[in-house]
């Protein structure tokens, strides 16, 4: 069912090496906003990539979730590192191969 959070943990590792097709790099536009007047700040996927790519990743992630409660819980269930290693190892997180899932 949609509506429910099952609890399940998601591990994404080398996020660094993240690919976007076309000209996404520098056409996609990312908006947020301090709060203060003129506070709009404008990033690409570039410019999130250089800062931190795990972030770039969780952005992308999260505009498919449900903007509502549900989708902040399922988001914190998320996990994302830019390089190999992570500190999860003693949960035994199983690897799943994205080209065989149906």
């Amino acid at each position: 069912t949609p509506h429910v959070d099952c609890g399940d943990n998601v591990i994404i590792v080398n996020a660094d090496k993240v690919e976007l097709t076309g000209n996404k790099w520098t056409d996609r536009v990312y908006y947020r906003h301090s709060g203060y007047p003129g506070g709009q700040k404008v990033s690409t996927p570039a410019d999130l990539m250089k800062k931190s790519p795990d972030r770039l990743f969780r952005k992308v992630v999260k505009g498919m979730l449900p903007k509502n409660k549900l989708g902040d819980a399922i988001l914190n269930n998320l996990y994302v590192y830019a390089g190999n290693e992570h500190p999860h190892q003693a949960q035994k997180p199983k690897q799943i191969d994205i080209n065989t899932l149906k």
